[in-house]
């Protein structure tokens, strides 16, 4: 029994306690840390930036009325008006928003509880989930590796990563799916755990029914019928906390879809694997039964419920985009579209309406860029830039700088961006799920984007996979410290070698921490740190 727990969850958790403890620390620690230069000086800039003007304005329309309406007629300075303490900036006409609500009802949280008036609570939802990413992602790691170094490694790197840093700081959409993304990874992992657990408690009564079942003159597995697959699991609640975070997640941006896809099969692999490991003869079709199906029938129809739930504000108030179109365009007696509640095909339409926008986007933008170019960070997305002369915001000299970029730490992305082939081949080779587990967010967060090479796209979008990267960069260190059999002074290397490498992210972090953060410097201070010339 013993035996069987090990290999499926390996050491047992009394021998990783105290690496365990030691771990939780170091993540502590980061977060706290990581959260506190996230919240500092949060509500700088006062006004909004970027796309803030759609966003933050439409969470508080929201709150007003349970659904987006578009600005009064002949307003010249709405976001001027809006930033002044004027937030009445909208007319009675529904508008057209092409991203569903989930992200915004995030932002108007902080605005309910900070006022509509203040910076600090149009950015207060995202320097949360940012904060909390970095604990979690902690957690994810320790899940993995089960070593402490590489947990607090995780924290570490997520914390001192500009580009994630500079979105937990502004009121957009992106870092929420990637909040709702990682919460449901996090949950599967969890789910892995318990699901692998519970396999080995049930495996050896498993095998005495059977062989009680099938007497002395037959083989106890039989042949690959349902008698060899091993035993149910029963239900897997963890798996529907990780429904409802992808529902919220494709709530946000519909690019949560492909996170759906691709964490799905993973946790239906990952069974695959166990039976696998456990000796269940039937293991293929044991685990497509027992766990795929159900795993689909719990994850998907969750998420499902838990997106159409997402739009409760549009359903229960009056004037929302298309809230009347069923009623205008009535379904024809006896078609199967009579059979579909009015709310739920206007809602069909509206969403008909934005699957058109979102496929047909294109545009001239000086800050659109190819997904090829993302994860080198050849075109970071500049939020906010102000040019301030001598004796204006606290500038010194003649001319100074107040900006914010997306600009990545290079010891995670250009790190990321070389440890993709090391540890694909971990993966597809060496067979290791760690390393698959590294690259899913990846896979779902990124490659989706090479469909729309047409289409008008932003490199702050791929803050959606940070924390993938982030992994992919733990694994490869994960290799530089060495198996936990290696000798006293490999791993002493090892360790050394990942301290410092971590060391130099974090210096890497402070040095550009001006141009993430709108700290206003001197210009020549701000072209030695643009050394990379990415904006011209």
């Amino acid at each position: 029994m013993e035996s069987l727990r090990e290999r499926l969850l390996g050491p047992s958790s009394r021998q990783t306690a105290r690496a365990h403890r030691i771990a939780w620390i170091g993540i502590l620690v980061a977060t706290v840390l990581g959260g506190a230069i996230r919240f500092w000086r949060l509500g700088h800039p006062t006004r909004l930036i970027f796309d803030e003007t759609y966003y933050v304005k439409q969470a508080w329309s929201l709150r007003l009325y349970g659904h987006e309406r578009e600005i009064k007629d002949g307003l010249e300075t709405p976001d001027e008006l809006f930033t002044n303490g004027t937030p009445e900036v909208w007319g009675d006409a529904p508008d057209l928003v092409v991203h569903p609500p989930v992200g915004k009802w995030m932002i108007a949280l902080g605005e309910m509880l900070f006022g509509v008036e203040s910076s600090f609570g149009w950015r207060f939802s995202s320097a949360v989930v940012g904060t909390l990413s970095i604990l979690i992602l902690g957690h994810v790691a320790w899940l993995l590796w089960k070593n402490a170094l590489l947990a607090i490694a995780a924290s570490t790197l997520l914390a001192v990563d500009g580009h994630h840093f500079a979105q937990s700081r502004i009121g957009l959409l992106d870092i929420f799916v990637m909040w709702w993304a990682l919460l449901a990874f996090w949950f599967l992992l969890l789910d892995r755990e318990h699901g692998r657990a519970r396999l080995a408690r049930r495996w050896e009564p498993w095998l005495a029914r059977r062989r009680a079942a099938s007497g002395p003159s037959r083989h106890v597995q039989g042949a690959w019928g349902p008698g060899s697959w091993g035993p149910g699991l029963g239900v897997r609640w963890w798996r529907l906390a990780a429904g409802i975070s992808l529902g919220l997640c494709i709530g946000t941006k519909w690019s949560g879809l492909f996170f759906l896809a691709v964490f799905g099969l993973m946790t239906v692999w990952w069974d695959l694997g166990a039976r696998r490991a456990a000796g269940a003869r039937g293991w293929l079709p044991g685990a497509v039964v027992r766990d795929g199906i159900p795993a689909f029938l719990l994850i998907v129809p969750t998420a499902l419920v838990t997106y159409v739930a997402s739009w409760a504000g549009w359903f229960a108030t009056d004037g929302g985009w298309k809230r009347d179109w069923a009623t205008q365009h009535p379904a024809a007696d006896g078609s199967l579209a009579a059979l579909v509640p009015d709310p739920l095909r206007s809602l069909w339409a509206y969403h008909a309406e934005m699957m058109t926008f979102h496929v047909g986007l294109q545009n001239e933008h000086k800050w659109s860029s190819n997904p090829w170019s993302w994860t080198v960070q050849w075109r970071p997305t500049l939020f906010y830039a102000e040019w301030p002369k001598q004796g204006e915001k606290g500038c010194e000299v003649a001319d100074c700088v107040d900006y914010i970029a997306s600009l990545g730490n290079v010891f995670v992305w250009w790190g990321a961006t070389a440890g993709m082939l090391v540890v694909a081949f971990l993966w597809l080779l060496g067979r290791d799920w760690r390393a698959g587990a590294a690259l899913s967010g990846i896979i779902a967060g990124w490659l989706p984007w090479f469909m729309y090479q047409t289409r008008t796209i932003y490199s702050f979008y791929a803050v959606a996979f940070v924390p993938w990267l982030v992994l992919v960069v733990v694994c490869c260190l994960g290799l530089v410290l060495g198996p936990a059999d290696a000798s006293r002074q490999r791993r002493r290397w090892g360790a050394v070698a990942v301290v410092v490498y971590l060391t130099l992210a974090a210096a890497w972090m402070a040095w550009y921490y001006p141009v993430h953060a709108a700290v206003v410097i001197p210009r020549d201070e701000w072209q030695l740190r643009m050394f990379f010339d990415f904006w011209n």
